[in-house]
């Protein structure tokens, strides 16, 4: 494999599936190495010299490993300059965009899974989410403007958001608002995001056919 193309660690029908969508949107040349996650590829000795947490997506590229979603957007969008997903330093946008990947995973994240997993939350107090109705709220009032988070300017911020608010919409975690049902649906009509969404169910299809 060339070092400079970046290596995808991905599985059909999985979050990973958002940096697929990143990727065919930034125009990106990689490699995709595709692992089922009903078969434990995931947990399998090659794979956890990668990422010893078992976990996807992750990429490598030159020479590097990159794992969690926020880092990874944050990487690929800032190494595809001419694209325009990332606003770069000296932008006003920079603080807010890094803000929202951020918030992804120190507080959506949280307050979707222990929704999902029926824990009891932490006090408000040291919580690291506050609590999930204000996590919710805030997203909404970020996206009431629209189209796209930041207004007008679409980011992979807007990658990383939609597709994670299609998932937990579907399984009945995050509640259907207007607002957010609306979001996805502009991303999912995105060319790029089509063609990663019928690459992925192709992937899927071809690995129930492998069992079956």
């Amino acid at each position: 494999m060339n070092a400079s193309r970046i290596k995808f660690h991905h599985a059909p029908n999985s979050r990973s599936g958002s940096t697929l969508m990143l990727l065919e949107e930034l125009g990106a040349q990689y490699d995709i190495h595709v692992m089922n996650l009903v078969e434990g590829e995931q947990r399998q000795p090659a794979y956890l010299k990668v990422n010893p947490m078992g976990k996807v997506p992750a990429i490598e590229h030159l020479g590097g490993l990159v794992t969690e979603r926020p880092a990874i957007f944050t990487y690929l969008a800032d190494l595809f300059p001419e694209a325009g997903l990332a606003p770069g330093l000296g932008d006003p946008l920079r603080g807010p965009y890094l803000r929202w990947l951020s918030f992804y995973g120190s507080c959506f994240e949280p307050a979707v899974m222990d929704r999902f997993m029926k824990h009891e939350p932490a006090p408000t107090s040291t919580c690291p989410y506050g609590d999930f109705d204000t996590v919710m709220d805030m997203i909404e009032a970020q996206l009431a403007a629209g189209p796209w988070m930041f207004g007008d300017r679409f980011t992979a911020a807007d990658i990383l958001w939609a597709s994670a608010l299609d998932w937990t919409m579907r399984f009945g975690i995050v509640p259907r608002r207007t607002v957010f049902e609306d979001y996805v649906a502009r991303l999912m009509a995105r060319p790029a995001i089509c063609r990663a969404a019928g690459q992925d169910a192709a992937l899927a299809r071809a690995q129930t056919l492998a069992v079956a």
